[in-house]
């Protein structure tokens, strides 16, 4: 059954607001960004809908991959361990009437009590796949039901959900307790993504201007600033749904321009303590190995994508793990940060140089690797797609 057929019906209502939204509003959107539109109060409660139609509880909170999961499988019940039946997707000239009924119940009936074209499944997990493909993570879909104690521990977890699974380690392990907070500070105060990415092309701004005149640990205050934000932006789009084509393209315009001129920056900000003899020749070389190294990282994982059809850093564990620390803007800048707090900002420059070069050796080889199964026959896939006991297999 094509999902442009579908239409949808949210039956009942929860005044609980998770991101300073309502659920009934948050599952409007999250049918419209799946391509569906409401059946509308003219075909509430009839019987036999000429066009199929899915079917959600308002008091339940559902993982984007179980919607899809749903769409995807006509003629499915879903409901929770308990047996409460939760969503539905109703096969066209199907009972209408008598599913919103059930789904208005506790407790689910038996498969002889449920309407014709209608089978019960118990899992969300069994339902939805636990890869998240856009988010580069294992993902466990989940429906919870709603309610005002619970929304504080939902929200986390949907914020926990709209995290890259690899990314490197500041984003992963720094970020999350203080981007939760200001994601939901921005949520209840209804500042969007695109405010937020705005502030953060204003910090790159800046950070750049102070690292061309030198001033490099003030400079590194605001880069940082622009860092957090990056991760905010993204994640308050995809907990608020309320992401878009320009805003997406906005973020990752900046996210891909911006490293270059950073470290043109930081070259142009060292100014006399690098003119003439060996330091500037050292320098010098070390700009253009950093440029290069940055078009050239960009290109490898273009060309991965290219020859596999996966990202390169998702193919085996120890690629996921390298993405932590790769040559990438986050860990310079940590390399940056302890040499300009040292006082050794051209010494920190030499060693962004340094690793970007051990990184580019690092991806040529995993590249190479690659390349040579594919010649044995072998379908590369990521391991974040196995099921989790195969992961620990070498």
């Amino acid at each position: 059954m094509s999902s442009e057929a579908l239409t949808y019906s949210i039956i009942g209502a929860s005044p609980v607001q998770l991101w300073g939204v309502a659920n009934d509003e948050r599952l409007h959107r999250l049918m419209r960004r799946a391509g569906l539109q409401d059946t509308g109060p003219q075909d509430s409660g009839a019987s036999g809908p000429n066009r199929p139609v899915l079917l959600l509880r308002a008091d339940h909170v559902y993982e984007e991959g179980v919607i899809r999961a749903l769409i995807a499988h006509p003629g499915y019940l879903l409901r929770t361990e308990q047996g409460k039946p939760v969503a539905a997707h109703l096969l066209a000239g199907g009972d209408l009437k008598a599913a919103e009924e059930i789904l208005q119940q506790e407790a689910c009936p038996t498969p002889a009590g449920l309407p014709h074209g209608l089978t019960a499944v118990d899992d969300p997990v069994g339902l939805a796949t636990t890869y998240n493909h856009a988010l580069r993570k294992r993902a466990t879909p989940y429906v919870l039901r709603l309610t005002a104690e619970a929304a504080p521990a939902i929200e986390e977890r949907m914020f926990r959900g709209a995290y890259k699974g690899v990314t490197d380690f500041v984003t992963k392990y720094v970020w999350p307790v203080p981007a939760l907070a200001v994601t939901r500070w921005c949520a209840r105060h209804r500042i969007t993504p695109n405010k937020v990415t705005c502030l953060s092309f204003v910090f790159t701004l800046v950070a750049m201007w102070l690292f061309w005149i030198g001033q490099f640990v003030p400079g590194l205050v605001f880069a940082w600033a622009m860092c957090f934000l990056d991760t905010v932006d993204g994640k308050l789009a995809r907990v608020t749904l309320t992401s878009s084509k320009f805003g997406n393209a906005f973020d990752h315009g900046i996210d891909l321009i911006h490293p270059p001129f950073w470290y043109y920056a930081w070259y142009v900000g060292q100014g006399s303590s690098i003119t003439g003899g060996a330091a500037e020749m050292e320098q010098s070389i070390a700009l253009w190995i950093i440029l290069a190294g940055y078009v050239l990282g960009r290109a490898q994982e273009g060309l991965f994508i290219w020859l596999h059809q996966i990202e390169m850093h998702t193919w085996r564990p120890v690629d996921s793990w390298f993405r932590l620390i790769t040559a990438r803007r986050n860990p310079n800048l940590v390399i940056l940060s302890v040499a300009a707090l040292a006082g050794r900002p051209a010494t920190g420059f030499i060693a962004v140089a340094v690793w970007t070069v051990i990184s580019f050796a690092f991806h040529c080889w995993r590249i190479g690797q690659a390349e040579g199964q594919r010649s044995g026959g072998r379908r590369l896939h990521s391991w974040l797609s196995e099921p989790v006991s195969e992961t620990a297999r070498p």
